[in-house]
């Protein structure tokens, strides 16, 4: 495939959020806070299991309307607490792999979240750009309440 055609299938989502980045990094990889915020836009709830090591995989569950919505990868990098990589695979991706980049940037209100998923299918950019929005915001809601 085309390189240019993969460089403009990214979304680019950032949100300054009041914590560290430790705090937000560990909050990706623990399955009770993912679960807790890994929720955008019209899911209920999610269930994520995590193996936080390069080559472990993580699964998180979302409960959507329709029934149970799976997504799965395998972490390529960690650099805690400065950027996290991992795979990314759902029904809405086409089951094709997709590769996302979280860099956590020390921000004067904390720190900022950049998460970068490339590799999208065209006609999955526009859910996935409002989903990460969506995830974001619950990140920073539950952090703002004292979790994760």
């Amino acid at each position: 495939m085309n390189a240019a055609l993969h460089a403009t299938a990214a979304v680019v989502v950032r949100r300054t959020i009041r914590a560290t980045a430790e705090t937000l990094f560990d909050a990706f990889l623990d399955p009770i806070a993912l679960s807790e915020w890994m929720r955008p836009g019209s899911i209920r709830s999610a269930v994520a299991t995590v193996e936080p090591y390069v080559g472990g995989r993580y699964e998180v569950i979302m409960q959507g309307e329709a029934g149970p919505i799976p997504h799965t990868g395998v972490y390529r990098h960690i650099d805690r607490p400065r950027r996290l990589v991992f795979t990314w695979h759902s029904p809405n991706t086409g089951s094709h792999e997709t590769l996302v980049t979280v860099d956590f940037v020390a921000a004067a209100s904390g720190t900022e979240v950049v998460v970068t998923h490339e590799l999208l299918p065209e006609a999955a950019r526009p859910s996935h750009s409002r989903g990460w929005t969506s995830g974001l915001e619950h990140l920073d809601q539950t952090c703002t309440q004292g979790r994760p």
